[in-house]
């Protein structure tokens, strides 16, 4: 499933254009990418929780030439899903 199809379905379920369906769920995802930018943490009660991590500085190697390189460290978004949505999909 990819995002029009995403719009598609929710426009479908409940009852409304796709246009208003669309800015529904961009609406959705910016106020999940500005929480998690202020380091907050996103909990969706029966889907899942998104939170801000720090990946540590490291070194790894370039496949092509075996050559040592330094990775920076950086963000990351993670995801953990709740039980009830990880029970639902098994």
């Amino acid at each position: 499933m990819n995002k029009a199809d995403l719009i598609a379905q929710i426009s479908q379920d409940a009852d409304i254009t796709k246009v208003a369906a669309e800015k529904a769920l961009n609406s959705f995802l910016l106020s999940i990418k500005e929480s998690i930018r202020q380091s907050d943490t996103v909990r969706l009660a029966g889907f899942g929780t998104y939170s801000l991590g720090r990946r540590a500085a490291r070194k790894g190697r370039n496949p092509k030439t075996g050559a040592e390189i330094k990775i920076p460290a950086k963000n990351v978004v993670k995801f953990k899903p709740s039980a009830n949505f990880t029970n639902y999909v098994t």
